[in-house]
């Protein structure tokens, strides 16, 4: 313990392969939310279309229940063959990790909206844009919202993979960097900084939940 202390002291002031703690923590925290917003921007109106749609739901569903399985170490080679070793392949990898639980949880909380609820929209006289708005996407935000908040999991989770290749900055590759020289504490500070954001990142989103869908019950 006292070890890391002192590595987060000096690190503090002396930065870790030519950059500044901050440095490695912004860009970090870069990675991992631009993969998140992008994520979410694609997979809640696919997930929603999907649920609503057992056609598209028939094409589409196969590839994700496909991939969704799979490590991002095992597909992070034809990542880097198809997109090069720059910025790109990392968010891209950060960026497949998490859509998978962002477009689950929103089908899945469009496809337990009550039917009854759906035809009393249509009954009044909605259009199907009006039911997606009003009805669609405010019954499902509670689901969406939980599979941000698993999907941030992962992203973290895959963010040391990202920085494995051909990156000089970063929380992962911090630690990928002082494990070669058995650098014990900054491997162990980059490992609790990791978690740390996590859980704020977890905390935030479930704040939201708790704040905004109250509604939604326990």
């Amino acid at each position: 313990p006292l070890g890391v202390l002192a590595s987060i002291k000096k690190l503090l002031f002396k930065g870790f392969a030519g950059a500044s703690l901050f440095e490695h923590i912004g860009i970090s925290l870069l990675r991992v939310f631009v993969a998140i917003f992008f994520a979410t921007l694609l997979a809640v109106p696919l997930g929603i279309i999907v649920a609503l749609n057992d056609y598209i739901n028939g094409v589409i569903n196969p590839f994700i229940e496909f991939y969704r399985p799979l490590p991002p170490l095992a597909y992070l080679p034809l990542v880097i063959i198809w997109f090069g070793v720059g910025e790109m392949s990392k968010y891209i990898l950060i960026y497949l990790a998490v859509f998978a639980p962002i477009f689950l949880n929103t089908r899945a909380g469009v496809s337990n909206i009550p039917k009854e609820r759906i035809r009393a929209a249509l009954s009044l006289g909605a259009s199907r844009m009006q039911l997606i708005i009003h009805i669609v996407f405010p019954s499902a935000l509670h689901s969406i919202l939980t599979g941000i908040r698993i999907g941030a999991g992962f992203g973290w989770t895959t963010l040391v993979a990202a920085e494995m290749v051909a990156a000089t900055s970063g929380l992962g590759y911090m630690i990928l960097s002082a494990s070669e020289f058995l650098q014990t504490e900054v491997v162990i500070m980059g490992i609790i900084l990791i978690g740390a954001f996590a859980l704020l990142t977890d905390f935030f989103l479930n704040r939201i939940i708790v704040k905004y869908i109250h509604w939604k019950g326990p």
